[in-house]
């Protein structure tokens, strides 16, 4: 066989990839600007509901309850694990209900399904992006220099979104079979909001719950990124829990694995999308 009859499929895979990519990009970002369409404050409203919740629990556990006593500028603290959430609900939340919300759509064009869980969870992105503006004001306020470790905060985010959209595309594909999945899904991410190192430091859980709880990628990027940018106590770090740093190997495993996962029951389901909603 002739190297041209190679160079052509390539070219045609390329070619795809390439249109694929710009569709998402159109996409993720007509849908950004829509969300906030005929809004008032417009953008705004993506930094005053982080915090807002952020006004409230420090209030309330950080003075009342004296939770920062101890904790290193627990304000940024706080506000890197309620900004981290924030994103990681709605980015699920929303992708959840992706396929369904655009059944019309799916029945009258041809195109990748994957591109609408995609392109919501990119939204979300864009979205966590602009509340990222308020950590910045506060790691300025707070007077924390940055240093060369900060370069590691893109690999992280790479893992976080990783298993974000893994999580997505299983409960994208869940609740077009089940819509109960809405109701499951509101209470876990209430749950895993108190169960988290959120509000409280990671010290505070007893021994045994430590590591199955840093084994959820969402915490071990939270303390990660706190460890980096504002540094912990060697107790609250991920690598004191395991015993040794080579423990974030377990959930950067586990981020894999449920985007994998993601992966294949979407695309095993999807041909019958279309049918379902």
């Amino acid at each position: 066989m002739s190297v041209g009859a190679y160079v052509v499929p390539a070219r045609e895979r390329r070619e795809r990839l390439l249109h694929q990519a710009r569709i998402l990009r159109v996409v993720a970002a007509s849908e950004f600007k829509l969300k906030y369409a005929e809004s008032v404050l417009g953008y705004v409203w993506s930094l005053i509901k982080p915090l807002a919740i952020f006004s409230v629990l420090y209030f309330v556990f950080g003075r009342f309850f004296r939770l920062e006593v101890g904790v290193e500028h627990y304000p940024l603290y706080l506000l890197l694990g309620i900004v981290l959430f924030t994103y990681f609900s709605d980015a699920t939340t929303l992708a959840m209900h992706s396929i369904v919300t655009r059944g019309a759509l799916l029945r009258k064009l041809a195109f990748p399904r994957l591109v609408i869980p995609v392109s919501v969870t990119a939204t979300a992105a864009l979205t966590f992006g602009v509340n990222l503006l308020a950590v910045s004001a506060f790691v300025a306020w707070n007077r924390v220099v940055p240093s060369a470790a900060w370069l590691l905060i893109v690999p992280l985010l790479l893992e976080l979104y990783a298993f974000v959209l893994g999580v997505s595309l299983i409960l994208a594909t869940l609740f077009v079979r089940f819509r109960d999945i809405g109701q499951v899904w509101e209470l876990g991410v209430q749950l895993l909001f108190y169960a988290s190192p959120i509000i409280y430091p990671l010290g505070f859980l007893p021994p045994w719950a430590k590591p199955i709880l840093v084994a959820n990628p969402f915490v071990q990027v939270i303390q990660d990124l706190r460890e980096i940018v504002i540094g912990l106590p060697e107790r609250e770090t991920v690598a004191f829990v395991y015993g040794a740093s080579t423990g974030r190997l377990v959930p950067i495993g586990v981020a894999l694995a449920v985007l994998l996962a993601g992966i294949f029951v979407f695309r095993r389901e999807e041909p019958w999308f279309a049918e379902r909603v």
